[in-house]
């Protein structure tokens, strides 16, 4: 793993693929689900308000995640990786959320969380995009399609990809784009 150091990856990005190998996770597309299985996450679908995806908070010294149902499986598996994402990187500010309805809600999902304001959100997103999308695993799909690194500019390719990958076309432009830029 030293060498993946090496080659500009972050921490995000690191802890990730670590959380891949550790549940054996080698083929796309990622189960969020088993992993958070794995990882002693308990998920609950509710129906929120449509603008908050979702959110993590610990019960009884156990993290849990609600996933917004109404939201599409695509949407569904970024909120359940970016939970993932602060709970693994963000365990301080987890412990230091608020009380409400009983329950500690921390770390909101919505379009807020998006704007790329806050951090801790950032992070999350950098985090649920490494997961789902791990740079060897789309290296190998590359390959494996006969593409090339020009994919990135390439609305179908990239449609293709993120079908194959299930998660969205934006998810899919915009990891590629960092990954190669």
């Amino acid at each position: 793993m030293s060498s993946s150091k090496s080659l500009g990856i972050s921490n995000f990005e690191q802890k990730a693929m670590e959380l891949n190998e550790s549940y054996n996770i080698n083929r796309w597309p990622v189960n969020v689900e088993q992993i958070a299985n794995y990882a002693g996450i308990k998920l609950r679908y509710v129906p929120l308000d449509d603008e908050l995806s979702g959110m993590c908070f610990i019960k009884e010294h156990k993290p849990v995640v609600c996933v917004n149902a109404w939201h599409s499986q695509n949407r569904q598996r970024f909120t359940i990786a970016h939970e993932i994402g602060h709970i693994i990187l963000h365990k301080e500010e987890l412990k230091g959320g608020a009380l409400v309805d009983k329950t500690i809600t921390m770390l909101r999902r919505d379009a807020r969380s998006a704007s790329g304001v806050y951090r801790i959100e950032v992070e999350a997103n950098q985090f649920a995009a490494a997961l789902l999308m791990p740079r060897g695993f789309i290296d190998e799909y590359i390959e494996e399609h006969g593409l090339d690194y020009g994919v990135i500019n390439d609305e179908d390719a990239i449609e293709d990809m993120a079908r194959a990958f299930q998660v969205s076309s934006m998810a899919m432009a915009i990891r590629l784009g960092n990954i190669w830029s």
